[in-house]
């Protein structure tokens, strides 16, 4: 017997617009096209950082803060867009946010300077919320806990990486006609997933919601989260950092929050109640999230990338050859793992599952310190799938489905913003905290791999903190079968 939900309506919304009901497999394709599109931006233009210096003449600290500039964006707009979408309409909000992603795509392609395009990839950037809206779309239309655990997967995985292809395209693009095109195709793509999705979804609000927004709220919570983020993104950069900065925006970032708490306690129409911060559905989840992203994004996506193409200390390749062996087989990987990985959940358990990934990826990066001693490039695929498997494939989707299931029905946006917040927040912190292990427990000639494998056992440590706090996430009953 199972605890299914409501299969006349879902728990958590109400219909805004009535007519015939959507065919699921209508309704995936739709949020699909969204997914892909955001994960272009995320992905695709990587390969073709090089071009844009030299096209712009730019320097590769210009460019990268382009980068930093649409993460941080995404992180931000995660935070209140879902809440949004609760609303005044999910589907109003998706394809609002595909238009502005067509809109930053536009601009970029036709910057002429760095200034330009870092507003371009702003613009890009408040399509961050995609994945985490299209979930929730796809809750209020499938209410069997395996068929949503399914296709929860299916989308959740598009999200780490289209199986490599984005970056093989990004690179093959700008090689033969500019950056330029990578833009070009981006604004494509997202033209047709604004199409999409504004002709084959719903419409679909949250039950009894208000219909006001927090903005005093959205204003503080953004300001709290974005101090953290760009005091990370200092940081990251050890030596030359500005401390004095760095620990500046913590003040900030610290002094926004406590005003953005007392601002909820006394609104009568907060973002969200702090008694939803309080819940341990919340804060677990949310601190679950951060630890496991501390322990393993930088690992498989600067660390092992570095030493396959360090000279000395590892296997001195290219960055071409270097994606091959490590980043596209562990796209492939979370892509092929993800919806049995949320079929998985739905049928033994959001947490099990959960567990068995974190301390899968624990055991994987342990693993991949063998690869560092091993001088084995066998090893370091294997290692690389097995990676994806754990994290990408299992890990990665099961936190952004605890994201869905277990937030409030009278505000089911807001812990899957939170939670894309956390997702970014633990990305900052593993570049910070593992590079600066690696820093400290480089050999001064460079020829061993001690920096390394500090820097990965470093983030075992925090994954087996993952894994500890993992058990505090309680049991969403809904989402599973009993």
């Amino acid at each position: 017997m199972s605890a299914s939900f409501d299969t006349s309506a879902p728990a958590t919304d109400t219909g805004a617009t009535g007519g015939r009901p959507t065919r699921v497999w209508v309704l995936v394709v739709a949020l699909l096209a969204a997914c892909f599109a955001f994960q272009l931006n995320a992905s695709m233009l990587s390969p073709a950082l090089k071009n844009i210096e030299d096209s712009l003449g730019a320097t590769s600290a210009e460019v990268g803060l382009t980068q930093t500039a649409f993460f941080t964006s995404a992180a931000l707009f995660s935070l209140f867009l879902p809440r949004l979408g609760d609303l005044v309409g999910r589907r109003r909000v998706l394809v609002s946010m595909m238009v502005l992603m067509v809109v930053g795509c536009v601009v970029a392609a036709l910057a002429q300077n760095v200034p330009t395009l870092f507003v371009g990839r702003v613009v890009q950037g408040i399509s961050g919320p995609t994945v985490p809206l299209c979930l929730i779309m796809l809750r209020g239309e499938v209410h069997d806990p395996k068929k949503y655990g399914t296709l929860l997967g299916v989308i959740t995985a598009v999200n780490g990486g289209i199986a490599g292809v984005d970056s093989i395209a990004g690179g093959a693009l700008a090689d033969r006609y500019g950056f330029q095109s990578v833009f070009w195709v981006m604004a494509a793509v997202a033209a047709l997933a604004a199409v999409l999705v504004a002709t084959l979804t719903p419409e679909s609000v949250a039950a009894g919601a208000k219909t006001r927004m927090d903005w005093p709220g959205v204003t503080l919570l953004v300001v709290s989260v974005g101090a953290a983020l760009i005091a990370l993104n200092e940081a990251g950069k050890l030596g030359a950092a500005n401390w004095s900065l760095v620990v500046g925006l913590f003040v900030v970032c610290g002094l926004a929050f406590a005003l953005f708490w007392r601002t909820e306690n006394r609104s009568s129409h907060p973002l969200v109640a702090t008694r939803h911060l309080r819940r341990r559905s919340t804060w677990a989840l949310l601190l679950t999230t951060v630890l496991t992203m501390t322990g393993v994004f930088a690992v498989m996506n600067g660390l092992i990338p570095a030493f396959a193409q360090d000279a000395q200390a590892g296997f001195g390749m290219s960055a071409e050859a270097s994606a091959w062996w490590t980043l596209t087989p562990y796209a492939l990987a979370g892509l092929a793992m993800g919806p049995i990985a949320g079929r998985l959940a739905a049928t033994f358990g959001y947490g099990r599952i959960l567990r068995l990934g974190l301390i899968g990826s624990a055991a994987m990066v342990a693993l991949m310190i063998v690869t560092l001693r091993g001088d084995s490039r066998a090893l370091l695929l294997v290692t690389a799938v097995l990676i994806g498997v754990t994290y990408a494939g299992i890990g990665n989707i099961v936190l952004n489905g605890l994201g869905i299931v277990l937030s409030p029905r009278e505000n089911p946006g807001f812990l899957p913003g939170l939670n894309a917040g956390a997702f970014n927040l633990g990305a900052g912190l593993s570049f910070a905290v593992l590079y600066a292990v690696q820093t400290a427990a480089k050999p001064t000639d460079g020829t061993s791999a001690a920096g390394y494998t500090a820097g990965m056992i470093a983030g075992v440590v925090l994954l087996g903190a993952a894994f500890l706090t993992s058990f505090l996430i309680p049991k969403p009953v809904e989402a599973e079968e009993s």
